[in-house]
């Protein structure tokens, strides 16, 4: 009986860590993006250092001898670092703990799921987050999947490999964003994911 209980809590307090290090990578996560939109000279010298890694097609993740497959190759690397090297800073966003909510529901939903993507049992981006207040403007949302730190996530979203309009570098970039709240968790096919939701304004409920 002491055995079991002993195990039961260490899964318990296993859980508990897991839970504390997603919530930690989401605040890092908009940190990172932060970084990104201030000072998108820094981006482009982590992208250089990336650029070293690739092998045809994929890259090999600092440390692993695995690779990582992408779609358009180093090419989209070199595309991104252009990009930076002509973006100008633009502010920070404010942490939302209303849109981290908003983003928090797909999160635990594809968890579950195994799904992809924008709209799901908990409504479409706009419903979500709609649930937790009242936005100004406009709204968009990132969804990563795959890497397994905030700066990597934010590095995959800037390239945006196999997204033609380079959509979610575009969100990260937007000046007339003013606020944002993400989540990060596991998912059963990326192993990690996290969701970043923007808008121009937002008021909490």
């Amino acid at each position: 009986m002491k055995t079991l209980l002993r195990i039961w809590i260490l899964l318990l307090l296993s859980a508990t860590a897991a839970q504390a290090s997603r919530g930690e990578m989401a605040r890092e996560f908009l940190a990172e993006t932060n970084v990104a939109r201030t000072d998108p000279a820094r981006y482009a010298g982590y992208l250089k250092e990336m650029r070293g890694n690739f092998i045809g097609k994929g890259y090999r993740l600092p440390g692993s001898m695995n690779l990582v497959m992408t779609n358009e190759g180093v090419a989209a690397v070199e595309e991104a670092i252009a990009f930076l090297s002509r973006q100008r800073p633009v502010s920070a966003l404010s942490w939302s703990p209303g849109l981290a909510k908003a983003a928090g529901e797909l999160v635990r939903e594809q968890a579950a799921s195994g799904t992809t993507g924008h709209d799901g049992a908990s409504g479409d981006l706009k419903q979500r987050i709609e649930r937790f207040g009242t936005w100004q403007g406009s709204i968009a949302e990132n969804i990563g999947y795959g890497p397994d730190t905030a700066r990597r996530m934010v590095m995959e979203l800037i390239i945006d490999d196999g997204v033609s309009g380079r959509g979610h570098r575009k969100n990260i970039f937007e000046r007339s964003f003013g606020t944002a709240g993400a989540a990060c968790g596991s998912h059963p096919l990326y192993r990690n994911m996290c969701v970043m939701d923007f808008a121009v304004g937002y008021k909490n409920k």
